[in-house]
């Protein structure tokens, strides 16, 4: 048995239960801790986390952070999570369940500011981070024992220290021998948490585990798994790897593989956002497509900031629209050619809004932009195309609005319109 302290990283004996060195009871104890390299970091409570650090009066306070009233809940703190209160909950919903909740608007640039310099620190300790959001990254951590002279347990375990301190947040770690099992051992723990899934528990304790656990098994799928009699990770795991592929599909094979713990994708540090977007919860439920229209031409024009910041441009254009009564829409349409203009992008949602908008009230709308290329790859544009990649007047409002900033030069269609209660953009 390997036993590590979480507190000043000292090696212990296989019998302890405490550091024999600076008597933390926060040991780890794993026969593989030594051995394992996959890893998954994240962060805990991280946007309510970081507003509590700023607000040190809101320690023991419950603090959810989203829109008040008509919005939806981005995070909230372990406090508010007693009273039910979780992430993309509606806020009347979270302030019923929760009425002495502090509600906080989100301050992105904060937390992004935050998240990379965590990112920064990762790739101290190895090369191979893959980000999957702003708070939360894989890492494989092959081959840094000679490099840090430390296991990939003790380095993860110095590095959660080192973010406390840094940062005065904490993270939780799953530490196994894939991606898969990493994910599901850094919620074991939480908040502040250090979990181990080895190779020779991996099958037993999947078995019991149920088959929602499993990355893909969404409401739908769990009810086809359930009317075959599977509900727990194991009763899927005793298929045949053939009969799960004729049952579920191309899915049931990933399906199969997880079941029995093996998870063959590497940890990819060149994985990129595959989708950028934005939305707004409106104060009041609009019909009227004549008052959609300029929110949906900032949401389009906030959508393009972003791209080209990020040196992207989009295949295709996606409206979202969710209705008074909670009814999500999503409507896609894939583009001639990738664009990152907010012209022809606010176009193409504009036109799938004229088909929604048949006198039902929406109280949120949104727009994304999917299958992101490198910008370099496309901007010339077809020459073919009425409406290139990137128009001449796009690039004069961008220098203006570089030189100037963002509110010096607005086009008339957006005059006016404010999304100060706008949810968070998304890169997914």
């Amino acid at each position: 048995m390997s036993v590590l302290c979480r507190d000043c990283g000292d090696r212990q004996a296989a019998d302890a239960y405490r550091c024999s060195k600076c008597d933390s009871a926060r040991v780890v104890r794993h026969d593989e801790l030594h051995d394992l390299t996959i890893a998954h970091l994240d962060c805990d409570a991280f946007y309510a986390a970081i507003e509590k650090r700023d607000r040190p009066e809101l320690r023991d306070v419950p603090v959810i952070v989203g829109g008040r009233h008509r919005g939806v809940v981005a995070a909230c703190c372990y406090v508010a999570r007693t009273y039910g209160v979780h992430s993309a909950m509606p806020m009347f919903q979270a302030l019923r369940a929760c009425p002495d909740a502090v509600v906080i608007k989100p301050d992105m640039k904060k937390y992004v500011a935050v998240g990379r310099a965590m990112r920064a620190m990762m790739q101290e300790l190895t090369p191979l981070v893959e980000p999957l959001s702003i708070d939360e990254a894989f890492m494989d951590m092959s081959g840094t024992v000679s490099l840090h002279g430390a296991s990939p347990a003790q380095s993860l375990s110095a590095l959660a220290l080192r973010v406390e301190e840094t940062h005065r947040i904490t993270v939780s770690i799953g530490l196994s021998y894939n991606k898969f099992l990493a994910k599901i051992a850094s919620d074991l723990d939480k908040p502040r948490g250090f979990s181990v899934i080895g190779r020779a528990e991996a099958r037993s304790f999947l078995a019991k585990q149920p088959v929602t656990l499993l990355w893909g098994v969404g409401p739908a799928m769990r009810r086809r798994l359930a009317k075959d009699g599977i509900t727990r990770i194991g009763q899927l795991a005793r298929l045949g790897e053939d009969e799960a592929v004729n049952r579920y599909g191309r899915i049931g094979r990933r399906l199969w593989s997880c079941a029995r713990g093996e998870d063959d994708r590497p940890v990819d540090p060149r994985r990129e956002a595959k989708s950028i977007s934005s939305e707004i919860t409106l104060d009041t439920d609009v019909a009227d497509p004549e008052q959609l229209r300029p929110i949906l031409w900032k949401l389009a024009e906030t959508v393009s900031t972003r791209m080209k910041k990020a040196g992207v441009q989009g295949r295709n254009v996606t409206l979202k629209l969710k209705t008074a009564d909670f009814r999500l829409l999503t409507r896609t349409r894939r583009l001639a050619q990738p664009t990152r203009s907010a012209e022809a992008m606010y176009g193409t949602a504009e036109s799938l809004l004229s088909r929604e908008a048949d006198g039902r009230a929406f109280r949120l709308i949104g727009i994304g932009a999917h299958g992101l290329v490198e910008a370099a790859d496309s901007l010339q544009g077809d020459l073919l195309e009425d409406r290139p990649a990137e128009s001449p007047v796009d690039r004069a409002l961008d220098r203006v609005r570089e030189r100037f900033g963002e509110a010096a030069i607005v086009k008339g269609r957006g005059f006016g319109v404010s999304l100060e209660r706008q949810g968070p953009s998304k890169a997914e």
